[in-house]
């Protein structure tokens, strides 16, 4: 289990963390190529009820290839929230929020359940832009400029840890 180092900046407030994630814009999802990391950002969304992050993305290219070779990741979520001036220079420091999940990256080949988090991402994304849903086939046809087709992934959580500094 990890523990956050600086444990009175830990936040365990289940709501604040929820509201967080159904607003922070880029994930950073960490993957292992050998020995070196590989970190890219993301468009995500949270379904607690899953216990899970989405994604989408082509279904070629690095990404995909890491992921299969292994499924360990992590996620981290962060935003700023400004600078905190101090007289003491060494006391200046940053309002931020951040999440870091850990956990196994799945595919998710049910088209039902793709089409829940993808409906989930345009309501993230693009708030009331639709005047309908998402249509299964959609996703299940869907071909990028490339021609490539869209694969929806996830990061089942495991373990996901909390830190915030908030301004006075």
């Amino acid at each position: 289990m990890f523990t956050v180092r600086l444990s009175q900046r830990e936040c365990k407030d289940g709501e604040r963390i929820e509201q967080f994630l159904q607003e922070a814009q880029t994930g950073f999802l960490g993957l292992t190529d050998g020995l070196a990391p590989y970190v890219v950002p993301l468009n995500f969304v949270w379904m607690k009820e899953r216990g899970a992050f989405y994604f989408h993305g082509a279904e070629e290219g690095r990404k995909m290839e890491l992921m299969a070779r292994n499924k360990e990741a992590c996620l981290t979520i962060s935003e700023s929230h400004g600078t905190i001036p101090s007289p003491i220079p060494a006391k200046t420091d940053t309002a931020y929020m951040s999440v870091m999940a850990f956990g196994e990256m799945e595919p998710v080949p049910d088209l039902t359940e793709a089409t829940a988090a993808m409906q989930a991402l345009l309501d993230k994304y693009v708030p009331g832009y639709y005047e309908s849903r998402l249509a299964a086939s959609h996703v299940e046809r869907y071909r990028s400029s490339m021609e490539s087709r869209t694969f929806i992934f996830k990061l089942v959580v495991r373990e996901r840890t909390a830190k915030e500094n908030v301004k006075d």
